[in-house]
């Protein structure tokens, strides 16, 4: 009988083989369960492209099931139009040594469902060579909601861009997350230099103190209402008006703070200019009252000092008595012009012609001002008649040419100019005081030390002064301000440290010094031809008032809130434009600057320069640059037009 057993050795090699295989199924069958488990779908194909594996992902994602996927070209999954691409890719990436290709990385591809839908998918890829054959996996997630999403996103982000108002929104730590058009055009910052920055970086460096307490306030009550002064990029100071609230998540925890601000610096300038009008009226009312009681106590003093000189006779008493006439007058020239301040012109009008005034004040600043203030006068001709008391526009011309002295204590050029304006309504819309009409404008300008900013807004308020105790009652800008509204006017003061100030007295012109009524003068005024017109103003109400005044004279407007926007402009319409008009005083980049770029770009191209002085650095610069016309601001709408119709005919 013979022996069928198997050796021990043998029997213990085949079970151990039988384990390993058992092994290796049950290791197959946890990978088969991961594969499917995975939420994103997951296709192995051959060198061939043919699909080797198929996951459950994978049959939802393209609606077919594994056991018709597997053994199918890759193809039947890829939209027709992009299937030789596709394995280009695949090839190459074959070819390259790489063994992985991360899904971060990889751009937005094109899948097809079984029933003909194509969708967005993002795709990572790996190979591996088993048994001699390399192997693709590529996994694939469907992208369609998300992008749907983000487009949503971009939707709305691009809805919030046309809004006026600059829109953020920023975590609760104050970095950006998200920056509007319009929170570009307020304060200058990009969205690409403003988003993860700090909010105290491009906002408020020094009022961080007001900014913590907003920011409390609104993570306490969930919003807050009110106003701030803000930093722009170019370093100048804004006033916005902000309502701020808080962002939760579902779940009710705070999330971001989404900000809304407007600029209401503008708006604040014109109240705070309404309320300084108010005071001037009240301070004006109670200095009348003072000036009258100041007028009743100095009258009999002066007389009974005139009785007691006729009696006394000893040098030590009549030189007391002199002292006290000279104070004794100098209090009463003060009470004139309290009076003059508080009341405006006395006595009656008449028919003035302002030539005959200045030519007088001018014979006057020669004789007694010093040798080395340059004196001129400049005029037209034909200049309009106005109605009124020569003796107080006397006295608003003197006080204006006196401060002009007492700003040049080392000599310079004192210039006073007199001409014919025309006021329309987009011009007194920039002045509380100004009416629409016609104005003789007379000008009084120095070369001196010029008025801080700080102060310029209190120039006009009675007793203010900068000069020494004994050598200013800070009277004469407050008396010129007083008789000059109450000749139905207003006053203009443009000044830079340093550099000079002028000022801008507008009296109304009489009727009966009108040779054409004003609809006539419009007629006269000269109109485009549909010529593109760029102006350049760091200013908003002087781009936008200029934009509508050339629009209604048939010109088209493009408008730049800096040097730097204009340079832009000008790039892109070179060939239309006719013109640029640009402000000297500018923020990044200012007027000479803008002109140079331009004349890079165009060595013809015919500039207008604006300008608050004429006598600074950058109008001469602006005038070495080969610039011949300049504006005055603020230059009417008749200037304006009569410039760009003199640069157009070739005159510049």
């Amino acid at each position: 009988m013979e022996d069928d057993s198997i050796p021990i050795t043998e029997a213990a090699g085949l079970i151990e083989r039988r384990r390993i295989e058992g092994a290796l199924r049950d290791s197959e069958a946890r990978l088969a369960v991961i594969v499917d488990s995975a939420m994103d779908a997951i296709v192995t194909v051959d060198e061939g492209q043919r699909v080797l594996l198929f996951n459950r992902a994978a049959e939802k994602m393209f609606r077919c099931p594994a056991s018709e996927a597997i053994g199918q070209p890759l193809d039947r999954f890829i939209p027709a139009r992009f299937r030789a691409i596709h394995s280009s890719h695949i090839r190459s990436f074959g070819q390259a040594g790489v063994t992985t290709r991360a899904m971060a990385g990889a751009r937005t591809v094109y899948g097809l469902r079984s029933d003909g839908e194509e969708f967005p998918v993002e795709a990572s890829i790996s190979q591996v060579e088993a048994e001699g054959q390399k192997l693709y996996t590529v996994i694939m997630r469907d992208v369609t909601e998300r992008l749907r999403h983000e487009e949503q996103l971009r939707e709305q982000a691009e809805l919030l861009d046309h809004a006026r108002e600059a829109i953020l929104v920023r975590d609760l730590e104050g970095r950006i997350l998200f920056w509007n058009k319009g929170a570009e055009h307020l304060y200058g910052w990009t969205a690409a230099e403003a988003l993860g920055r700090h909010i105290r970086e491009l906002q408020f460096q020094n009022t961080m103190k007001h900014f913590e307490e907003a920011n409390l306030k609104a993570m306490e009550q969930g919003e807050w209402i009110g106003e701030l002064t803000q930093i722009t990029k170019d370093g100048r100071k804004i006033i916005t008006e902000g309502h701020w609230t808080l962002v939760r998540t579902p779940d009710g925890r705070p999330r971001s703070i989404l900000v809304i601000n407007a600029d209401v610096t503008e708006k604040k300038k014109l109240e705070a200019q309404y309320l300084r009008a108010q005071r001037m009226e009240s301070i004006g009312t109670l200095a009348g009252g003072i000036a009258h009681d100041l007028n009743n106590i100095l009258s009999p003093i002066l007389m009974a000092v005139q009785i007691l000189q006729s009696r006394v006779h000893d040098e030590s008493s009549r030189r007391m008595l002199s002292l006290l006439q000279a104070n004794a007058e100098r209090g009463g020239e003060m009470v004139r012009q309290v009076l003059s301040f508080a009341r405006g012109v006395e006595g009656e009008h008449a028919l003035l012609q302002p030539v005959h005034l200045v030519r007088e004040i001018v014979r006057i600043l020669k004789e007694t001002f010093p040798k080395d203030i340059e004196i001129s006068f400049n005029f037209l001709p034909d200049l309009w008649l106005v109605t009124g008391g020569a003796t107080q526009i006397h006295q608003v011309l003197m006080n204006l040419c006196v401060n002009a002295r007492d700003a040049m204590p080392g000599g310079g050029q004192l210039g006073i100019g007199a001409e014919n304006v025309t006021l329309g309504d987009q011009y007194a819309q920039m002045n509380l005081d100004a009416r629409p009409g016609r104005y003789v404008l007379i000008t009084v300008a120095d070369t001196g030390t010029g008025i801080p900013p700080e102060i310029i807004d209190q120039i006009f308020d009675p007793f203010f002064t900068t000069k020494e105790q004994d050598k200013g009652t800070g009277l004469g800008l407050s008396t010129v301000i007083g008789i000059v509204k109450s000749h139905g006017g207003f006053v203009n003061v443009y000044s830079e440290a340093g550099n000079g100030t002028k000022f801008m007295v507008y009296l109304p012109a009489s009727e009966a010094g009108q040779a054409t009524s004003p609809n006539e003068e419009k007629q006269k005024l000269p109109f485009g031809n549909g010529e593109l017109i760029l102006v350049a103003d760091d200013e908003s109400a002087i781009r936008e008032i200029t934009r509508e005044t050339l629009e209604a004279f048939n010109y088209r407007v493009l408008t730049a809130g800096d040097g730097a926007e204009a340079v832009a402009l000008y790039a892109q319409h070179r060939n239309d434009i006719a013109v640029v008009i640009t402000d000297m005083m500018m923020p990044f980049m200012d007027g000479p600057a803008t002109i140079r770029a331009l004349q890079k770009l165009n060595p013809l191209v015919r500039v207008i320069a604006a300008t608050g002085l004429k006598a600074n650095g950058k109008v001469t610069e602006a005038a070495s640059a080969g610039v011949r016309i300049f504006l005055t601001k603020p230059f009417t709408a008749e200037k304006l037009l009569k410039s760009l119709a003199e640069i157009l005919s070739g005159g510049s």
